[in-house]
């Protein structure tokens, strides 16, 4: 039994009733509200976090609580529940169905537990500090491809785009013309970490995401036998949003490629 079974047990059923909250309410007329020219929210994003919010604070009142749409909860535990309620919100707005639920517990910067949920297909990405990365409770772990030509990548824009001269293309172009057989990008960076630990991606790259973005994510690539870095190769700050992530072995040529790119 892991130390932190009981949270990560709860982090499944929050995740899993979210998820399915969702999938209720899809085919229903939904109101959007813009936070910024491209950035939405919508009622399922703030419904679902509530739920979460409901859940965990009954079970784990001194927990600390950070989400996407702002609910929070000081608390006095050395623990913070990170959480995305939709993690894909613009997909889900138009029904689009790449979209998930992450859940993740945080201690003093680091993921100990993380669950991304894709209700979707109804698969539940799970990982335990140091107890490994699992896939509907079958243990996953990272691809062993070991060429950049022969991998596929995903990866992500920033909401900002339009306004930033840091927008990822430069990186999206290097990819595409100097190694990678194909990128994707398909709109969440949860489930592209998820799909980074099960060997379905061979890396992941992005810049200017949030903690409810990556925490659970990162912790799946690692105990999934992965490797996770910033673009440098340093560790990640989860506040410090960007992500490199990759089955490991070819983790380094990806830095080379990022470290190309920054100069043009």
């Amino acid at each position: 039994m892991g130390k932190y079974d009981d949270r990560l047990k709860l982090a499944v059923v929050v995740a899993r009733e979210a998820g399915s909250y969702l999938m209720e309410v899809l085919p229903q007329k939904r109101s959007i509200e813009k936070k910024g020219i491209v950035d939405i929210v919508t009622e399922a994003d703030r419904h679902t976090e509530k739920m979460i919010f409901d859940i965990i604070n009954k079970a784990f009142p001194d927990d600390q609580f950070l989400a996407e749409e702002g609910t929070s909860n000081p608390g006095d535990s050395a623990f913070t529940w990170v959480v995305d309620p939709l993690d894909g919100t613009t997909n889900y707005s138009h029904r689009f169905p790449v979209f998930c639920v992450s859940v993740a517990l945080v201690k003093d910067g680091a993921p100990l537990v993380g669950c991304v949920y894709n209700p979707n297909l109804d698969e539940c990405f799970t990982a335990h500090k140091g107890e490994g990365a699992y896939l509907n409770d079958e243990p996953i772990q990272v691809s062993d491809n070991d060429k950049l030509i022969e991998s596929l990548l995903a990866t992500g824009f920033p909401y900002d785009i339009r306004e930033s001269e840091q927008d990822n293309m430069n990186n999206f172009y290097a990819f595409y013309k100097n190694g990678a057989q194909g990128v994707r990008r398909a709109g969440s960076a949860a489930l592209d970490l998820a799909y980074t630990a099960c060997g379905r991606f061979d890396g992941f790259w992005e810049m200017k995401l949030k903690p409810w973005d990556i925490a659970a994510g990162i912790l799946l690539v690692e105990e999934a036998g992965g490797k996770v870095t910033n673009f440098t190769g340093d560790p990640v700050e989860l506040a410090t949003g960007e992500v490199l992530s990759s089955n490991g072995n070819i983790h380094s040529v990806m830095i080379e490629v990022l470290a190309r790119a920054a100069k043009h």
